[in-house]
């Protein structure tokens, strides 16, 4: 494909909300893999209060209780941007960011550029929890901009002057009631297209992290690739690759292995020919020709990786974007060719990706690619992939984000974790159970589409337990694979830590990290932190107007949280009065 083979050939959360009650200490233990290992027992205490809010001073506390209690005001929340606006208007701009910093603002972002978020970063540094930078502006479009930018940018000239006659899957395709993309989202930022200029501001911005980043300790910086590029692109390019995976699992059922897991399916090579040609996809020369690399086909098999590896060279033919017909097995053109403009903006999306890469090698920061919407993500996570394969090859440079509400996780994070082993370079995966669902239920059901998320939180659960188990286990025989953990759900964690005292797996060996949203179950970071875990809050930061946006999401997200679980709130309860009646109410943290 032209997208990736330009990118190959360079020289060069969203997170769960849920806080799950823990009623006791998660005693884990583990066992160094120094030359004289000795048993080690950690006992991790995630109700010990004066661990978990040690950084804090008292008023930090009574701050996160008055912010934590609004949120489970529904009016407040509802309501929560036009009482901004209001209280914008009523006590004028300087105090109305001085009231901010005083509660939402203050609790949840880190300061307004990279020099203000400086001493917060240091201080969580010095008690054991690393930084994951993310700049937080949005723009505040109203739902009708949103729209117009979302239809211009998603759809080609191509698609304009064929009325519909195309090839295109109405997945996969811009439809005007879902153009705005925030709606039902509340754990992520979303960017709208506007135009090239707009995607380098873009790339500055993500570059002005990564710097920060890298004065921090082993620090990550996270990038959305929505930022960098016309969507248009990423909408097209998943589409062809959907359409080949299911062409694959078409010729493995004509194969009589479907129903198989998706990397034990492997297609006899002489059987796949035979197929081909007679399904017309090709003259019979030309596919011999496909299957003629070095190591392609040297099993007398195929199977999805090879697969993969194939129409890398075949979804390029005369600048088409080719995929197959489902019925015929023909190669049709997905659409006509780009136009000049198009193809200039394709390879500049390819070419901010690469640049980040670069500044983040250079500035020993690892790279966080975040996961967006479904129809988005094969594009995204095959980007991710080539950039991992180039990046990735001495030290997990480059993190790709797998969402475990999706019923394909599993499939995904196998395929990929096994290009790796196969290829040699290191897999870096961040595992979210993922902030889309709402809107993706509802797009798929109004458009109709098969749902592809799983059918209840339960079963994410299951699905985000397997992924990282399958992960841990890859790590416990091959140490060239990393995953960072990234959920608020205590039960999670404690699941991840046992598995990695069952694997022998030590913290210091720093593949397995854990990260969550600053503001937000401190109980969980910083005890993690202390006993020596690697754990990261993403640190969001931005001017207090710009990141409005971010701040009415996380009161909404917090409503839920708070309504689901006071716990959090007991413990900062908990924390005050033994801070009251031990004397140290005027408590300040030093490091």
């Amino acid at each position: 494909m032209a997208a990736l083979s330009i990118l190959r050939h360079h020289d060069d959360a969203p997170l769960d909300p849920s806080c799950a009650v823990v009623e006791k200490p998660c005693e884990v233990d583990l066992i160094s893999r120094k030359a004289h290992t000795e048993r080690q027992r950690i006992s991790i205490d995630f109700d010990n209060t004066q661990e978990a809010y040690k950084s804090k001073d008292t008023l930090e506390l009574l701050r996160s209780l008055l912010v934590f209690k609004l949120c489970t005001f529904d009016f407040l929340v509802d309501k929560n941007k036009e009482l901004m606006d209001l209280s914008k208007k009523v006590f004028g701009q300087r105090l109305f960011e001085k009231l901010m910093k005083m509660t939402f603002y203050g609790q949840f972002v880190a300061g307004e550029d990279q020099n203000t978020i400086k001493p917060l970063i240091e201080k969580n540094q010095a008690f054991g929890v690393g930084s994951v930078l993310d700049y937080s502006v949005e723009e505040d479009l109203t739902q009708e901009e949103a729209e117009k930018k979302e239809m211009d940018s998603c759809v080609s000239e191509a698609e304009k002057e064929s009325h519909g006659m195309d090839h295109r899957e109405k997945k996969y395709k811009a439809h005007r009631q879902f153009g705005d993309r925030r709606g039902g989202v509340i754990s992520a930022r979303t960017y709208f297209y506007a135009d090239e200029a707009k995607c380098d501001h873009h790339m500055e911005t993500f570059i002005n992290c990564i710097k920060a980043s890298g004065d921090s300790v082993d620090g990550f910086s996270a990038i959305k690739m929505t930022a960098l590029g016309r969507p248009q692109f990423l909408l097209q390019f998943s589409e062809v690759l959907v359409k080949w995976r299911r062409f694959f699992n078409l010729l493995a059922a004509h194969q009589g292995k479907d129903g198989m897991a998706i990397l034990e399916q492997k297609l006899e090579l002489e059987q796949l020919q035979d197929s081909l040609i007679k399904l017309g996809v090709g003259a019979k020369s030309d596919i011999e020709n496909w299957f003629t690399g070095e190591k392609l086909g040297s099993s007398g098999t195929i199977d999805l990786l090879d697969w993969n590896s194939l129409i890398n060279d075949t979804t390029k033919i005369s600048n088409l974007l080719v995929v197959p017909n489902m019925e015929s097995g023909h190669l049709e053109p997905l659409l006509s060719k780009f136009t000049d403009e198009e193809e200039k903006q394709m390879k500049r999306m390819l070419q901010r990706m690469d640049v980040l890469a670069k500044h983040a090698v250079e500035n020993g920061v690892r790279l966080m690619v975040d996961a967006e919407q479904t129809y988005f993500q094969p594009a995204i996570s095959r980007l991710t992939l080539e950039m991992q394969r180039i990046f990735n090859r001495e030290k997990p440079n480059i993190f790709n984000t797998y969402q475990c509400y999706l019923r394909e996780a599993y499939d995904n994070v196998s395929v990929d974790v096994e290009l790796s082993r196969r290829e040699g370079w290191y897999f870096g995966a961040k595992l979210v159970r993922g902030a889309y669902m709402c809107q993706e239920r509802s797009r798929a059901a109004e458009i109709g589409y098969e749902d592809p998320i799983n059918p209840d939180y339960e079963a994410t659960n299951r699905m985000y337990h397997k992924c990282l188990e399958y992960i841990l286990e890859e790590i416990n025989h091959n140490r060239m694979a990393n995953v960072m953990v990234a959920s608020h759900n205590e039960d999670t964690v404690k699941f991840t830590l046992e598995k990695m005292n069952e694997t022998s797996l030590s913290p210091t060996e720093n593949k397995v990290y854990f990260g969550q949203l600053l503001g937000m179950c401190d109980q969980i970071s910083f005890p993690l932190g202390q006993a020596g875990f690697p754990v990261y809050k993403y640190v969001p930061y931005g001017p207090v107007n710009e990141v409005i946006p971010y701040l009415s999401r996380r009161a909404q997200e917090n409503r839920g949280f708070m309504k689901g679980s006071q716990r959090e709130r007991s413990l900062l309860w908990k924390e005050l009065k033994r801070r009251l009646f031990s004397g140290q109410l005027l408590y300040k943290p030093a490091y």
